[in-house]
């Protein structure tokens, strides 16, 4: 039963993340940084735009190694076992 939620947490993580198209998440970003006081052509407008997709790319990869760490480690490591010799 333990194995299912990280499964289910993975799964709802990724579906966090495909709920907006490319489109409507350039948008968003457009709207956030215009809120900033940027204007649309300017350089530090795309600036703007490239430090919102950077902030996102560190998130993932942030959210995927805590993921990551969160799993319990598993060694396997054979014993071996002397079997005596039969007469």
């Amino acid at each position: 039963m333990k194995p299912i939620v990280p499964t289910l947490i993975a799964l709802a993580v990724l579906a966090g993340c495909t709920t907006m198209t490319p489109e409507e998440r350039r948008a968003s970003d457009e709207e956030t940084c215009r809120e900033y006081g940027f204007r649309k052509g300017s350089e530090a407008f795309a600036e703007c735009l490239q430090r919102i997709e950077l902030d996102r790319r560190a998130e993932r990869r942030a959210n995927m190694a805590s993921f990551e760490l969160s799993r319990p480690m598993v060694v396997y490591r054979p014993v071996p076992v002397p079997v005596p010799p039969s007469n």
